[in-house]
């Protein structure tokens, strides 16, 4: 490199260090600025031999300052570090890590969606004379250098879509598949698909992909990130992040700012490392495998060095996913223990083959230990008072269970339903045989004296009339439960009634004989949870299972621990996710119900946990699952990575249990927003909504915030998700027990679910 480009190398850096650490370290960057400044003024007396040496002087000084900076990074310092232009990039990674590769539907930004680049890669690795030339499918975001049209890695529905066809070829073609986070979140709007449906149908795909899945995360943010970073094997890069929400979004809420107002640097620096963040904060959490050194204060295009260990990084965790499910036992384990212990050395990956495609039932064992891998990441971080004694106890009754139905389901009535089966297709052949000898005497006896069957009036009128509501099958407005404020002696102004000319409503009847509806245009008020569980569920069916698990503060948050317990105490629940079995007119069903009075509905560990447990006692005894959405606002900020992981943990849950034939429905009430939506309520085949109810990824204050763009009226609401294909039904709530009876009638699952 000559003296010239040199001299520009550095004055990049310069300005890297100084948008890194904006205002921080003063006296540092006013060293280097005076040391640039000085050469700059007696480069031109200086021979060139004085001219390079000044030069390498130089170098060694910003090596000097750059090693300190390194030591004094904050979180936050490291969120400014992925988000620089000078950061790597996945066509950097494209280009220096693997040995060839074909972009897929991209040309820069003639492209679905440049925020999302997919490419067929190979990376060559000789043993011996040998040559092998391993396929695998690339799919990243691309925040690109500065390149506006990239949208900052924040990818569309549309993009996030493209990933998940090629996660499908990746399957079908048998190769492994390297997903690169880079992203501050997902684009948060709702053309169809919708942002929030397409992260819950990557994350759903994701968990029972049968080839082997690594991930390496620079900036993962929040959903964005789990639209791609379900994996066998995740990397981490050791300035990267990966978080619930960014430390600026995280001020906003606990600063409780308004329109315009903006966080102080305090504050966010503060939320930063409250969040637990970076990548020595998720490897001790569990959340990642390994982190990957980058040079100090984080990697850039020219660090070829650190482009090396990336490769041989991803050649290890492919191998190590491949080896853990194939092969003969002992010498899987041998090779596994050798590979581990030749990493920590100068070992070349590059110089050893293994095949990378998997048998059958490797690719089965492969999905079998990427659930039981996810299903262990977080326990600890739900609050769990119950004796071992009780752990044991609902041991013993799941096992008992488990083993029943396996009797029950599994076996004897698969052998009763052959049998079963066989009896009906011989009795339809014989049917056949009779029907044509009948037929044709009885046409015979027409013929010859000239009679014709009589048709039965009442049953052709019975085979040909519209079905009518039985009105005496309804409730007649007779509710078990009675909101508290229809004692409230007070009119109610409907919102519709300047458009749909409403009469004022009296709080008694509103909220009692109405159930909450206005009888003139059918807008919905917001009800308890209690009304759905006395009003909707038979009397006295509710068994409550799981109670003693309760939300926490896992992260240590200041002040958070007082907020649990008010919201404790106001509620009288331990966590905002109530599980429980109950019968909807005598069919059993097991039920999750996230209720807004509890922190609006969030998710954190504890909510994950037994949303978890229901869906596995659900299978385990055979139940169609219930999701009752009484609101939610999405993942708990305030417990970090410890919240998000609940995204693919809950997701893989119900994957579970529909693989094995579960029916699971979700209704949504009141406001349902973000991480949940975007995965484990999302990836339901059967999805609706109660009247009046808004169904997003996030808030029209969130995407204006985001986007700039200010959304038109009721974007969120059941209509507009039904019309996009989100949920497929919208629902009255005075008739939610009536469709409900009939949803499990008629979408009963092929295995589990038995009237």
């Amino acid at each position: 490199m000559d003296i010239e480009k040199k001299i520009q190398h550095l004055t990049e850096r310069l300005t890297y260090i100084r948008d890194i650490f904006a205002g921080k370290h003063n006296e540092n960057v006013r060293l280097l600025e005076t040391k640039m400044e000085d050469y700059r003024q007696r480069e031109a007396s200086l021979s060139s031999q004085d001219r390079a040496a000044a030069v390498a002087t130089l170098e060694d000084l910003f090596g000097f300052v750059e090693q300190k900076l390194e030591n004094d990074l904050t979180p936050m310092d490291k969120v400014r570090i992925v988000r620089h232009p000078q950061r790597i990039c996945l066509r950097d990674i494209l280009e220096n890590v693997y040995d060839n590769y074909t972009e897929i539907g991209s040309k820069d930004e003639h492209s679905i969606d440049p925020s999302m680049v997919i490419a067929r890669a190979y990376i060559t690795r000789r043993q011996g004379k040998k040559t092998f030339n391993q396929s695998v499918m690339v799919i990243g975001q691309e925040k690109g250098h500065g390149e506006e049209f990239r949208n900052g890695g924040s990818v569309k529905p549309w993009g996030n879509a493209k990933a998940q066809q090629y996660m499908q070829v990746a399957e079908i073609e048998n190769i492994p598949i390297h997903t690169y986070i880079f992203t501050p979140g997902s684009y948060p709007i709702e053309d169809s698909p919708g942002a929030g449906q397409q992260i819950a149908k990557n994350i759903y795909e994701l968990s029972g992909l049968r080839v082997p899945v690594v991930a390496v995360i620079s900036e993962g943010g929040s959903g964005g990130a789990e639209a791609i970073g379900l994996a066998d094997r995740r990397l981490m890069l050791s300035h990267g992040y990966y978080s619930v929400i960014s430390p600026e979004g995280a001020a906003a809420i606990e600063g409780r700012l308004r329109d315009g107002e903006r966080a102080s640097q305090e504050l966010i620096e503060r939320c930063a490392s409250q969040l637990k963040i970076t990548a020595q904060d998720n490897l001790r959490m569990g959340y990642v495998d390994r982190v990957i050194q980058e040079p100090e204060l984080g990697a850039r295009p020219y660090h070829f060095d650190f482009f090396r260990t990336l490769r041989q990084e991803m050649l290890r965790a492919t191998d190590e996913v491949v080896l853990g499910v194939k092969g003969w036992g002992p010498f899987r384990a041998l090779a596994l223990r050798s590979r581990k212990k030749k990493a920590t050395g100068n070992f070349d990956f590059d110089s050893v083959h293994i095949r990378w495609s998997l048998s059958s039932s490797a690719r089965d064992h492969l999905v079998e230990k990427r659930h039981k891998k996810f299903r262990q990441l977080s326990r600890y971080a739900a609050v769990d008072p119950r004796p071992w004694t009780s752990h044991f106890a609902d041991w013993l009754k799941q096992a008992l269970w488990d083993g029943y139905s396996h009797f029950k389901y599994d076996f004897f009535r698969r052998h009763t339903k052959n049998v079963s089966h066989a009896l009906e297709d011989i009795d339809a052949e014989v049917r056949v045989v009779t029907n044509s000898m009948v037929h044709f005497w009885r046409k015979l006896g027409a013929k010859l004296f000239g009679r014709s069957r009589r048709k039965n009036a009442e049953t052709e009128r019975q085979l040909t009339k519209l079905s009518e509501w039985d009105e005496q099958s309804a409730r007649d407005a007779n509710w078990t439960y009675t909101s508290p404020r229809a004692k409230e002696d007070r009119a109610i102004t409907c919102p519709n009634a300047e458009v749909q000319g409403c009469l004022d409503l009296w709080a008694p009847d509103l909220f009692g004989e109405f159930a909450g509806v206005c009888p003139n245009c059918g807008h919905h008020f917001p009800m308890e949870y209690q009304w759905y569980l006395n009003n909707v569920f038979d009397q006295s069916s509710i068994v409550e299972f799981n109670s003693d698990i309760e939300a926490g503060n896992p992260l240590s948050v200041d002040g958070f621990d007082l907020k649990i317990e008010q919201a404790k105490k106001a509620t009288g629940q331990k966590s905002s996710c109530m599980t429980f079995e109950a019968s909807i007119n005598d069919t059993k069903v097991v039920v999750a119900m996230l209720m807004a009075s509890f922190r609006g509905g969030t998710v954190g560990a504890a909510e994950g946990e037994k949303f978890i447990m229901a869906a596995e006692r659900a299978g385990k005894k055979r139940y169609p699952f219930l999701a009752y959405v009484h609101g939610t606002a999405g993942i708990r900020i305030q417990e970090g990575t410890n919240g998000v992981i609940q995204m693919p943990r809950c997701t893989m849950a119900v994957r579970r249990y529909i693989d094995d034939g579960g029916l699971y429905l979700v209704v949504y009430d009141t406001n349902s927003y973000a991480g949940p939506i975007a995965s484990f309520l999302g990836c339901s085949p059967y999805q609706f909504g109660i009247r009046s109810a808004n169904v997003g990824f996030a808030g029209p204050g969130v995407i204006a915030e985001t986007t700039g763009m200010a959304m038109p009226p009721h974007y969120h609401n059941v209509y507009k998700a039904l019309a996009r294909g989100h949920i497929q039904g919208i629902w009255d709530r005075r008739e939610i027990r009536f469709n409900l009876t009939q949803a499990l009638l008629t979408m009963g699952g092929r295995n589990l679910y038995y009237r």
